[in-house]
């Protein structure tokens, strides 16, 4: 199993799920401008979205989309309960939260790592500070995690794409309960693991 990654991008969040699962596994990392890999492949011929995260099976089937990858993960060792069992209300509200991350928040990113400036970029700033309200909002009742006191998949999502708030300036100052999240997540030693594979320590 391979998975293929950015520093920092959004794969971080299927890195994290396979640490925390304990599988063994293989990283390459991808330049998400040229679209090659670090042993010189095209990445577009093992993904044509030409993003990552991407994940090689054994079998040589590929997975793409980072909601998709970590919840299959998940399914694939259950024992683990990185997340609920297909069919019920909880599973319901994972997939709700893994869809408001990639839809919402990851997309309301984009414009602030594209350049944008002036009005833009203060709307683009503004529409991040309205979800992560939101986000905000759902640790008000003193949950650890999006889903109560276990970790989820989608918590390592979320704090992959919460730390973004770091490089773009936003910062988490007006959500202290997101920060405390943030915080409470980086001790695990799955994404201590991961952020370091990255370079990101």
């Amino acid at each position: 199993m391979k998975l293929y990654y950015s520093p920092g991008a959004c794969s971080l969040s299927p890195h994290i799920v396979l640490r925390e699962l304990g599988r063994d596994f293989d990283i390459e990392r991808v330049d998400v401008a040229t679209k090659v890999t670090e042993n010189g492949a095209d990445f577009r011929a093992i993904n044509p979205k030409g993003y990552v995260p991407a994940l090689q099976l054994a079998d040589g089937e590929v997975l793409t989309e980072g909601a998709a990858i970590v919840q299959y993960l998940a399914d694939s060792n259950a024992a683990r309960h990185l997340a609920p069992e297909p069919g019920t209300l909880a599973r319901a509200r994972l997939q709700e939260h893994l869809n408001f991350i990639a839809s919402e928040l990851h997309k309301a990113f984009a414009p602030l790592f594209h350049g944008a400036t002036g009005e833009a970029r203060d709307a683009a700033a503004a529409n991040v500070g309205r979800r992560l309200d939101h986000l905000e909002k759902q640790f008000s009742d003193g949950r650890a995690y999006l889903l109560g006191d276990g970790f989820s998949v989608a918590d390592a999502y979320l704090f992959v794409v919460a730390t973004w708030t770091g490089p773009t300036g936003i910062g988490l100052t007006q959500w202290p309960r997101l920060a405390a999240f943030v915080e409470r997540v980086r001790q695990r030693p799955s994404v201590v693991a991961a952020m370091a594979a990255e370079g990101l320590a």
